[in-house]
């Protein structure tokens, strides 16, 4: 596998943070390499269930969008992703801090991929887990100025 352009990492998590949704969810792609992608979370008061505990579904788009970009850099330039089916459990509630999603890549495939996420809260007790199918979808990669690998054929 080629080495990611560190140029490109860096334009795709400025290009990530300053897209609507992530903003809106106050989340960040902090960190991506092929097969992982790490997604931060400060909670806030617009997290919360009326029980004041954060809500399930922040936690089930954190494990969306990090199994998301763990499975991205696999992807052709030119192609983009889609998740299919998400399934999560979980297993502590939130009140509030910073929440962690780590996702890793577990199958590659042209067409149909399978990826995982943790979510850790700020003692880094895993709160909840996920795993995701996603579709590779031709044609629609992201359009950025940085190649996504370095050229090492010199």
């Amino acid at each position: 596998m080629p080495k990611p352009n560190p140029e490109y990492i860096e334009e795709l998590i400025h290009v990530v943070k300053t897209s609507p949704f992530p903003n809106h969810m106050a989340m960040w792609l902090s960190a991506i390499e092929i097969d992982s992608a790490t997604i931060m979370l400060d909670t806030g008061s617009c997290h919360l269930q009326p029980f004041g505990i954060v809500h399930g579904g922040v936690l089930a788009t954190l494990i969306d969008t990090a199994t998301f970009w763990a499975v991205f850099m696999r992807l052709p330039e030119d192609a983009g992703l889609v998740n299919i089916d998400l399934k999560l459990n979980y297993l502590e509630p939130v009140l509030k801090g910073r929440l962690t999603a780590q996702g890793r890549t577990i199958r590659f495939g042209k067409s149909i991929s399978y990826a995982e996420a943790r979510v850790l809260d700020a003692d880094g007790r895993l709160v909840a887990h996920g795993t995701s199918t996603l579709m590779t979808l031709p044609g629609k990669g992201l359009k950025l100025t940085a190649n996504k690998f370095v050229d090492e054929s010199f």
